[in-house]
């Protein structure tokens, strides 16, 4: 079994916003003193890497793995490149999953589209086609809907208006996908 230091330092990886201590507490079954402990210890480990290009930041209970500012300008580049390029068929796929069966979580996604969609959600997110909602809910994942820009942009009213919106949204077999991940 992976360390604590290891396990968190992994959430922050993945996670496009910033984790609070409760949330790392619970993700990874410790003590908040336990958490705390690993937290400084990545601290120190990123500002003793000089060469380093991650770094992490912090924000009150919020901590976030974050390109060190010294590489804004190439990482600005690469980013800009994801905004303007034209969108590729899986991402195209992924857009239309959330705009029809919206709001869908990324697991509902991965599982309709069978890979990971993690770097599609974060371009999606970047060209603010798509949007993350908080949830509720007991799993308390965020979901992904459609923005209003996305659906001014098409020069339609709501999603409901989409081409064959009715069939779409309410697919049995995608249906049936959604419900067996639920059961597992």
């Amino acid at each position: 079994m992976m360390p604590l230091q290891s396990k968190i330092e992994s959430l922050l990886f993945v996670s496009s916003v910033p984790v609070s201590v409760s949330q790392l507490k619970k993700f990874t079954d410790a003590k908040k003193g336990e958490v705390a402990a690993a937290l400084n210890g990545l601290a120190k480990e990123y500002g003793a890497r000089k060469q380093s290009g991650m770094m992490l930041a912090v924000s009150g209970d919020r901590y976030q793995l974050v390109s060190h500012p010294d590489n804004a300008t190439v990482v600005k580049a690469f980013l800009k490149s994801d905004i303007t390029g034209e969108l590729t068929g899986p991402a195209l796929e992924t857009l239309a999953i959330v705009a029809y069966r919206g709001p869908v979580t990324k697991p509902e996604l991965e599982q309709i589209r069978g890979v990971n969609c993690g770097l599609i959600l974060r371009n999606l997110l970047i060209r603010g086609l798509i949007e993350r909602k908080e949830s509720a809910g007991k799993l308390l994942l965020p979901r992904y809907v459609v923005t209003h820009e996305f659906i001014r942009f098409l020069g339609v009213s709501s999603v409901s208006k989409l081409p064959e919106y009715e069939k779409l949204s309410k697919h049995e077999t995608l249906d049936e996908v959604l419900q067996s991940t639920e059961e597992e």
